[in-house]
């Protein structure tokens, strides 16, 4: 019993640690447990986990449905969540029955981790550790998203994503791999630097407009070799004619 005690405090004391070292706007620790509510609903939600563990699911089903009415933040019972878990505002954000999250890792407002199937099987995202989603991102399906991976906001996630890889769009595509990764400033680990981020489409324009102008640089060239090609036909004709 003293034993579970002493885990309970520690897990609490990485909750609240959580939110010291992902939210600058914090200033005390009386502030997180009061005015938090992505503190709240994690609580609520290891109490939940606890009773669905012990296959009390009604219990479990009220307390999570108590968490949503309060928090706005919906996480299904028997999801899996690690240590150091945060997230920031939270409003709107939905974790599945089947959903498993490592330990530090981040979600912002409006995240989705859900499911593609109704079959009752494992049909929500895996995450690593240290993770960080983006807000309004959806992760949906049964595949993992690697340890260390960042996905940017309102991206669309329907595959796996290897480790320490960065995905934006919509569906996600993996703009920096984890060579790319380590040669950038890697001081702040929880960070989702949008304005850092490639705009996938955006480049593809870019490319699309210098196929354009390299085309017409081609077409020029072709014009101006037909034009000497027939002025030399011309001159040819003009010099048989006085022969």
């Amino acid at each position: 019993m003293h034993q579970r005690r002493l885990h309970v405090f520690k897990t609490l004391k990485e909750d609240i640690s959580a939110v010291f070292q992902r939210d600058p706007a914090v200033r005390s620790m009386l502030e997180v447990i009061v005015c938090y509510p992505g503190f709240h609903a994690l609580q609520l939600h290891r109490l939940a986990h606890k009773m669905w563990n012990w296959k009390w699911y009604f219990l479990a089903r009220c307390i999570s449905q108590f968490g949503r009415f309060v928090t706005g933040i919906e996480i299904h019972p028997g999801a899996r969540i690690g240590r150091g878990f945060f997230i920031d505002h939270g409003m709107g954000v939905v974790i599945g029955e089947t959903a498993e999250i490592g330990d530090n890792c981040t979600l912002y407002h409006g995240v989705t981790l859900g499911g593609t199937s109704w079959a009752k099987e494992k049909r929500h995202p895996t995450l690593g550790d240290d993770v960080v989603i983006g807000s309004g991102a959806k992760i949906l399906g049964p595949f993992k998203v690697g340890s260390g991976s960042k996905v940017g906001s309102n991206s669309v996630v329907v595959k796996e994503v290897p480790e320490k890889a960065t995905v934006v769009g919509v569906p996600g595509r993996m703009v920096l791999s984890e060579e790319e990764r380590r040669q950038q400033d890697e001081r702040h680990l929880f960070d989702l630097e949008h304005g850092r981020l490639p705009d996938p489409q955006a480049q593809a324009i870019s490319r699309l407009f210098e196929h354009i102008r390299s085309l017409e640089q081609q077409v020029v060239q072709l014009q101006d070799q037909q034009k000497v090609l027939n002025d030399q036909v011309k001159q040819d004709n003009l010099n048989e004619r006085r022969a």
